[in-house]
């Protein structure tokens, strides 16, 4: 007897075109009808291009062929009209977040470069111009911003299971790191992880925001491509070191990026250099020069460079990051001030 695991499992072998995942993981399947071997999947997908529903419709028909037992095969596609990108950027996605007019995904290819400091600290400058900021941590198996925010609430949920963000520094914030104790680890596989982004990102009351900041987990993966499948954003920042082995893993991001059309919005290099406190010379630890030449090469502006610093490191221990801090006297603060006014400047 065809039953509806089997068809599910069936469907999980088709690939959404232009991509490596399937419809199944991509939630378009809405809905699975068996009656005596005839077998009725309903899909729904946003799009313009009519070249995608007839291939999804090709695929889908060869996937069913293959089990045994079904007499007929039957695709009811619901096409709807993706929603139109905010702000004339010529991202694509599926839904507006209501209330949001701006969506920044803050990304890099690489682990370790320092992009949950770069969106801690773009979040608060933004915040400390006048700004409504939520910042949405993606990371789902690393989370970093409840400690860099220094607090560990528990967010609420009205009676509609909206989630209630924690607001700290003038931000609205949701993470994992909300939700688990320091020591857990976040054990999901794709779906799971899928599903709790998905929710981040449309079940948190994040009310009128000017910006989200999306701070991203390093790669190219699955989450990535669940928020630009599920939202408009707006455009991205692009953070990496001035080394080369991190270089290429940001032209990878940058990359995506553009398959999916969303705008690079520039380059911050973080650990560009070390100044000794006691002499005041500088160390190009990682090298030199990488940041901008990539902006370079890719047309973009170099956003900012963040130089290793002990009071940022401190910063973010603590819960205090450094863009709290006056920009008049702190130049890491103002370095994050800078990189702020030059991304709200991008999006307007």
């Amino acid at each position: 007897m065809v039953n509806e695991d089997a068809v599910r499992q069936a469907l999980a072998s088709v690939k959404y075109p232009g991509y490596t995942r399937d419809i199944v993981s991509f939630g378009l399947v809405k809905g699975i009808d068996i009656v005596s071997g005839d077998v009725t999947v309903k899909i729904q997908i946003a799009t313009r291009d009519s070249a995608i529903p007839e291939q999804v419709h090709r695929d889908v028909t060869a996937a069913l062929s293959k089990i045994e037992g079904i007499s007929s095969a039957k695709i009811d596609f619901d096409i709807q009209e993706p929603a139109a990108a905010p702000s004339g950027a010529g991202a694509i996605g599926k839904a507006v977040i209501p209330g949001v007019k701006n969506i920044i995904a803050v990304a890099s290819g690489k682990g370790g470069v320092g992009k949950s400091t770069v969106s801690a600290n773009l979040a608060v400058a933004l915040a400390s111009s006048g700004a409504s900021v939520g910042l949405c941590d993606c990371d789902l198996y690393g989370p970093s911003m409840a400690l860099m925010f220094g607090t560990d609430e528990r967010p609420l949920a009205t009676e509609d299971n909206e989630i209630i963000p924690i607001i700290k520094h003038g931000v609205k914030l949701i993470s994992m790191g909300f939700l688990l104790s320091d020591a857990s680890p976040v054990i999901v596989r794709g779906p799971m992880a899928t599903r709790y982004t998905q929710q981040f990102l449309q079940q948190v009351m994040w009310g009128d925001l000017d910006y989200l900041i999306l701070d991203l987990p390093p790669g190219t993966g699955d989450i990535q491509l669940t928020i630009v499948q599920t939202v408009t954003v707006t455009g991205a920042v692009i953070v990496t070191t001035p080394q080369e082995v991190a270089l290429i893993d940001a032209r990878k991001a940058v990359s995506m990026f553009a398959k999916v059309n969303v705008p690079i919005l520039g380059i911050v290099e973080n650990m560009s250099y070390f100044r000794c406190p006691d002499t005041g010379k500088c160390y190009d630890i990682f090298g030199s020069g990488g940041g901008q030449k990539e902006a370079e090469r890719l047309g973009v502006p170099l956003l900012g460079q963040i130089p290793i610093d002990i009071a940022t490191r401190e910063g973010g221990d603590s819960g205090a990051p450094i863009a709290l801090q006056s920009a008049d006297s702190n130049e890491i603060s103002a370095s994050f001030a800078s990189i702020a006014g030059k991304v709200a400047a991008s999006v307007r």
